[in-house]
């Protein structure tokens, strides 16, 4: 089949989740023999026409110029370029910024939409923002032949807010088995003599939480910070916890070999996503065997059940640091390598895509 997949910045990833997921699934596709082919924002750092097998679209995008508005005529330059490659199937990833676009999409292929997290939910978005966007999730189930939660509480929000049935396919993660404390000697930490974090400057990932957490904390070891911090939520996080000399602003790591290294050898790894769904960050630290403090909501907890520690607030947090966890790490750690085996391996995730496709194709 010709699949198209819309929605991200692109590939190879070098923003987030999204990207990481697209990069994995159209090299996937790409090997059973299907031409993929993704979009990129033409300012992504790869300039290239195409990437192992796969097909790189670049469309022009205006968000260096005009901020956040410059991503609603990114989705419009992709999906208006669509309509001239005669596709089989689009994927498109995510609504908040392509649904009001939802009409112009091509007729002929199957337009299928992984429906991301409560994005109406996030506390970085004003009122208004966020009624637009509860529009929007509305307008993009409209507009789409098929669903796809990517966890069982997207799946259950669909079912009981819009009466529409959903196919729930996770994301997925490689079990990391090539540890190499090499990698912590420019991060200048000792293997589990640090904790860390990794993800995007946004309030709603409870990121200011968990350094109040370590403000409060006895525990003196490093905590990295990893994410970009560029947008004024980060560079607020920076002025606040500048005067703790255990805090580490890193900035963005797209390594993933030197991410998995740091989250092997992290004492703990916290987890404060709470608005989105199967998180990809959350499952790579489950299959790199850190030992994980989450945010205690249903999204992380349907992943990682008892295997986890949780935390509601700043407090939680100083006491997760502060008492003895190790007696945990065998039990937990081996647990969550279990459920990435069998649950959220590469493999089954790209194929139940294609299942997915075909399907629907026929």
């Amino acid at each position: 089949m010709k699949i198209a997949i819309i929605g991200t910045r692109g590939i190879p990833n070098h923003y987030g989740g999204f990207e990481q997921f697209a990069e994995y699934l159209s090299l996937g596709l790409v090997k059973k023999g299907h031409e993929l082919w993704v979009y990129n924002s033409h300012l992504h750092p790869y300039q290239e026409s195409t990437w192992n097998g796969v097909n790189i679209v670049h469309c022009k995008d205006w968000e260096d110029k005009i901020g956040t508005a410059g991503q609603f005529f990114y989705d419009l330059n992709c999906i208006l370029d669509s309509r001239k490659r005669d596709f089989d199937i689009i994927l498109q990833l995510g609504y908040t910024s392509s649904s009001i676009w939802g009409k112009a999409l091509p007729k002929k292929p199957l337009i299928i939409t992984n429906m991301d997290g409560l994005e109406w939910m996030r506390s970085k978005f004003s009122k208004k923002v966020q009624a637009f966007l509860k529009m929007a999730e509305k307008w993009a189930i409209n507009t789409s032949d098929h669903l796809v939660a990517d966890s069982v509480g997207i799946q259950e929000h669909l079912q009981t807010n819009f009466n529409v049935d959903s196919t729930y396919i996770p994301y997925g993660a490689h079990v990391f088995n090539t540890p190499n404390t090499a990698v912590l000697k420019d991060y200048e930490v000792e293997a589990y003599n640090y904790s860390m974090l990794v993800a995007r400057m946004e309030p709603e990932n409870n990121i200011e939480t968990i350094l109040d957490g370590v403000d409060k904390s006895e525990n003196s070891n490093p905590f990295l910070v990893i994410g970009k911090t560029e947008n004024e939520f980060g560079q607020y996080l920076k002025n606040k916890f500048k005067s703790n000399s255990q805090i580490k602003f890193i900035g963005g790591v797209y390594d993933i070999d030197v991410l998995n290294n740091l989250r092997n050898y992290t004492g703990l790894y916290f987890h404060g996503h709470s608005v989105g769904g199967t998180n990809p960050s959350l499952l790579e630290a489950m299959s790199s065997n850190a030992l994980i403090v989450a945010n205690d909501n249903i999204f992380n907890k349907s992943i990682l059940g008892d295997d986890a520690f949780y935390f509601n607030d700043a407090k939680d947090v100083a006491t997760v640091l502060d008492q003895t966890t190790e007696a945990k790490r065998t039990t937990f750690t081996q647990n969550n390598i279990q459920k990435i085996e069998t649950l959220y391996t590469w493999d089954k995730i790209i194929n139940d895509y294609e299942k997915l496709f075909l399907k629907l194709a026929d």
